[in-house]
């Protein structure tokens, strides 16, 4: 899920050209969610797996990424995680108490295909088949994603994402998790969050794996995802006609931190960076106008054919506004602003729940209103067990609340949500924060043993889920 994010202000920025109005301060009446919206939590492999070296599993770039000093903030790695990999059925019956609907999680690339390519780890894609009955048998819809940052070390020491044989990757790879779990899977993810992965990765390298490739090594990272992406889906239904396919976005309105006409621009161009260039080329098969002369250098003809391939859903994560300046010397001469929020998380990211619905009027408005699915929402705080091992993270609820408040009124205005789904079922591995940011609805001890403790907002969590009211 996570990342370095943005902090963010009072509009929006409609591919800036217009800006949508701010929602007042969250006066809205809770009614009940429509019969059939899906109610799910969400989850990644690389973040609660675990069994980082076990049963034929190979390296990922955050196993590798992780063993370097100075790259996690406490000096943690995804070794061990939440231990999900030995404790799923626990995971299971967590999510059956939740009486959530459905559950996204992550298929880990090298745990199934060691070297990313060729070869298959059948002692991997066993753990699969018993997760995948598991939540079948629980009544609960398996959403796996394909891609959810933790590519196989193999493929990035032959280029990874620089690579374009990246395409004929990740392609192979998708047909061969449909051809293994197609028959009981019927609804699937693409990406998670292709342009976070590729800034923090490949911009910035503050995440794996590592490249500080500035705003060239971005647009390149990212187009060759959004490239891979097409093709990955063509593939997928090639293979097995009847799936419902989707991809994961991280969405947030951009918006700048002064009137001045510097941070407009700015926030123009980490617009086009952060939300545009996926959804411009999956939705229309364009690339936003300002960033054109940098992609000249990465587009090939025929490339926007391929990342123009249709879906069914659209999975999209939202955390907050992105309040940006103009900074020369940063990315794209952008800087971080700071946001006009009178609540923040743990992390320092600004609760600002008027966004997701700014943000899901612009995708109706720019992109002829696409089914959602909300596939991630959520905040870190501190939490510390009570005696007695209670957690109750009052924060955590009141900011899923407000979301929720702001979600209804969303759909009040026609925008076309399916469902929403909780970041996250378990406190785990936070990337570059390693273990010291709790996202969870579930706490886990990850000093003495990995044992598992619902928290307040599980208990709130499960009686939204089973009346579809939010207060």
């Amino acid at each position: 899920m996570t990342k370095n994010r943005l902090n963010l202000t009072r509009r929006a920025m409609l591919g800036g050209a217009a800006l949508l109005p701010v929602l007042p301060r969250l006066g809205f009446a809770a009614t009940k969610f429509p019969a059939g919206f899906t109610w799910g939590v969400s989850t990644s492999a690389a973040q609660i797996e675990g069994a980082a070296e076990t049963d034929g599993k190979g390296p990922s770039i955050w196993d590798i990424f992780a063993k370097q000093p100075g790259r996690i903030a406490d000096g943690g790695t995804p070794e061990i995680a939440c231990d999900h990999y030995n404790r799923w059925q626990e995971d299971v019956d967590l999510m059956r108490g939740l009486g959530i609907g459905a559950y996204r999680f992550s298929i880990a690339w090298p745990r199934v295909m060691p070297d990313g390519i060729g070869r298959q780890n059948e002692k991997g894609w066993s753990f699969y088949d018993r997760l995948v009955d598991g939540l079948l048998e629980a009544g609960i819809k398996p959403m796996p994603c394909l891609y959810h940052w933790d590519f196989p070390q193999a493929l990035q020491e032959k280029g990874g994402w620089l690579n374009r044989d990246c395409v004929a990757w990740l392609a192979e790879y998708a047909v061969a998790a449909v051809q293994r779990l197609g028959d009981r899977v019927d609804h699937w993810f693409v990406m998670n969050e292709p342009s976070v992965h590729a800034i923090f990765g490949h911009g910035t390298g503050e995440h794996a794996p590592g490249i500080a490739g500035g705003n060239i090594g971005v647009l390149q990272a990212l187009h060759h995802q959004n490239l891979a992406q097409g093709a990955a889906l063509r593939a997928m239904r090639e293979t097995r006609s009847k799936l419902t396919l989707g991809t994961v976005l991280s969405l947030q309105p951009v918006v700048p931190e002064t009137e001045l006409q510097a941070d407009h621009d700015a926030a123009i161009r980490w617009d086009a960076v952060w939300n545009r260039l996926a959804l411009d080329g999956l939705m229309r098969g364009t690339v936003p106008e300002v960033l054109l002369k940098d992609l000249g250098k990465v587009v090939q003809p025929d490339d926007l054919a391929l990342v123009k391939t249709p879906i069914d859903v659209l999975g999209m994560n939202y955390y907050s506004r992105c309040t940006v300046r103009h900074e020369p010397g940063r990315l794209f001469d952008v800087g971080w602003g700071k946001a006009h929020a009178d609540r923040f998380t743990a992390y320092g990211w600004p609760v600002e729940p008027e966004g997701l619905k700014e943000m899901l009027l612009q995708l109706k408005a720019l992109y002829g209103n696409p089914p959602v699915l909300i596939t991630e929402n959520g905040a870190a705080y501190h939490d510390v067990p009570r005696d007695g091992g209670t957690v109750e993270d009052d924060e955590r609820i009141a900011f899923l609340r407000d979301h929720l408040l702001v979600l209804q009124a969303a759909l009040e205005e026609g925008c076309n949500v399916k469902g929403f789904m909780a970041w996250s079922l378990l406190d785990n591995f936070e990337w570059q924060m390693g273990y010291k940011m709790r996202f969870g609805l579930v706490f886990v001890d990850f000093v003495t043993g990995r044992t598992r403790t619902p928290k307040a907002s599980y208990e709130w969590f499960r009686a939204v889920a089973g009346t579809g009211n939010p207060v």
